[in-house]
């Protein structure tokens, strides 16, 4: 019999267990790669915000504290998802351009809070 036959029929709940365990390690640890080389490229920093992104995407490219963003926008979700700058400015409003000023400079004023020092 070989060992995992053996495994199946003595400690059946345990491989499962263990099975389970080593395919959400194999997953996260796939995202985490993912997720690295995506935000490691320079082309994905400080980028200008546009309709299609979300707050959170807005201050991973400008590597700034989500509350720098979420301050202009407000904590706004769609059914659990993130909502987009341009469904942001329609459910306040207000033009997506004068929303997307008011995130550019915030980010400015980060910017410049981080150059004189401070945290």
């Amino acid at each position: 019999m070989s060992t995992l036959a053996r495994l199946w029929r003595h400690h059946r709940l345990s491989l499962v267990a263990f099975v389970l365990a080593a395919g959400l390690t194999l997953f996260f640890a796939i995202r985490m790669a993912v997720f690295s080389v995506y935000w490691s490229d320079p082309a994905h920093h400080n980028q200008v915000p546009q309709g299609w992104m979300t707050p959170r995407y807005v201050a991973r490219s400008w590597q700034v504290p989500p509350e720098t963003v979420t301050a202009v926008t407000g904590p706004l979700q769609a059914k659990g998802h993130p909502m987009t700058l341009e469904q942001i400015a329609d459910a306040q409003g207000v033009p997506l351009t004068d929303l997307i000023a008011r995130i550019e400079a915030a980010l400015a004023a980060e910017k410049a809070s981080r150059q004189a020092g401070r945290p």
